[in-house]
């Protein structure tokens, strides 16, 4: 009697001892660290690439938490997959809905450390404006965020998690064999809320990939803006590796006040910055890049910054618009917002040159989730607590 082939069985080996920090959260995984992970724990190999495919859209596709929901996995599988992974994005601890319908979300991560989201609804969009790292290193002296130190780096789960979180509150999963809508809630990602996220390049573009991944989130490259203060090194590796829309806070026009408001600019000047900028349309294949530029009363809104801006721009040949963006106060400032016919006058200069120069809409002000203005609570807490201890003399943790 000839011997015959093991019957394959739908179902894993005995996984291993689970980590001692508990289940394995499948969010955040690229395809080939979800397989390997899958293969570790007792996937055959041979299937394992058939069932990151199905996973990975129960997750982002339906947006699922749940295994048991998962009905084109066997029940048997879907038991032990329980039993080691979990599906596990950022907890919401507070909500802030502005009176024109922006909402801002206070998230809890790992380490109880909390970072700051905000959804900006528009007639014909949607867009999410999520965080890459808690605090931030960069201490741009007109941005309230920059105020509060780096703390830690934000995980691919993390960054895809308050998207996925997002749509969990807007209620935006597609249900299973239902007609798909054709306008999404959520349809635009913009990397402008706390950190830099160059200084997390890998994190973000990982995160970045699963939102692109047309089996899952499916959001087109270009419905994702990426914005840097300038760290040139990693700019042509977003053009290649994420190949997302960029936008550059700039600024100011002479590399004396820039400086002083975006101090990498000591490390990469704007002539460096500018050079580093006139390729990334061509490698990329996006289309123009955004130049933020923030107006502050006296500092950098005067006929003459506008003027250098465009020569700025034409001399390097970089296809462009500007946004202008009106000051949003906040406690504790040095500066003041220019005034609406200083701001009105700049846009008509750059307008008058040729580059679109549309003055951006003041949102969710009222509840502190405008631009520049994103700073946790709890981090700021923890901050003054350590003002407050160095004042008195007090060493604190």
């Amino acid at each position: 009697m000839t011997a015959t082939a093991p019957i394959t069985q739908d179902v894993m080996t005995l996984p291993r001892k689970l980590p001692e920090d508990g289940k394995i959260n499948l969010v955040g995984m690229t395809r080939p660290q979800m397989r390997d992970a899958l293969i570790e724990h007792g996937t055959p190999e041979k299937q394992a690439k058939m069932r990151v495919g199905q996973i990975w859209q129960w997750i982002y596709q339906w947006g699922k938490r749940d295994f048991a929901d998962m009905t084109n996995l066997a029940k048997a599988y879907r038991a032990q997959l329980e039993e080691v992974f979990e599906i596990r994005v950022p907890e919401v601890v507070s909500k802030l809905v502005s009176t024109d319908g922006t909402r801002k979300y206070l998230v809890r991560i790992a380490g109880g450390h909390e970072v700051e989201v905000v959804y900006i609804p528009e007639d014909d969009r949607g867009t999410l404006c999520i965080s890459s790292q808690v605090g931030c290193t960069l201490t741009c002296s007109f941005c309230h965020t920059g105020t509060q130190k780096l703390v830690r780096n934000l995980t691919p789960a993390e960054i895809v998690g308050q998207v996925m979180m997002a749509r969990d509150d807007l209620e935006e999963w597609p249900v299973p064999g239902a007609p798909t809508e054709k306008t999404r809630l959520l349809s635009n990602i913009v990397l402008m809320g706390m950190g830099e996220p160059l200084y997390n390049f890998e994190n973000v573009r990982d995160a970045m990939k699963i939102a692109m991944d047309p089996e899952g989130i499916s959001l087109s490259r270009r419905r994702i803006t990426l914005s840097t203060s300038g760290v040139v090194p990693e700019i042509a590796r977003t053009a290649e590796e994420i190949g997302c829309l960029l936008a550059i806070s700039f600024h100011a026009t002479t590399d004396e006040v820039r400086d002083v408001l975006v101090p990498i600019n000591r490390r990469w000047n704007i002539e460096e910055l500018l050079q580093s900028l006139a390729d990334y349309p061509k490698v990329s294949n996006s289309e123009r890049i955004t130049f933020e530029y923030v107006m502050l009363n006296g500092v950098n809104d005067s006929d003459e910054d506008a003027h250098r801006l465009i020569n700025h721009i034409k001399r390097f040949k970089i296809p462009a618009k500007i946004n202008l963006i009106p000051f949003n106060e906040w406690p504790g400032s040095p500066y003041k917002r220019s005034s609406n016919n200083r701001i009105r006058a700049f846009s008509n200069i750059i307008f008058d040159a040729g580059y679109a120069s549309p003055i951006r809409k003041t949102r969710g002000d009222d509840i502190m989730a405008a631009c520049g203005q994103l700073k946790s609570a709890t981090e700021r807490a923890r901050k003054s607590r350590k003002e407050i201890a160095a004042e008195a003399g007090i060493k604190s943790e």
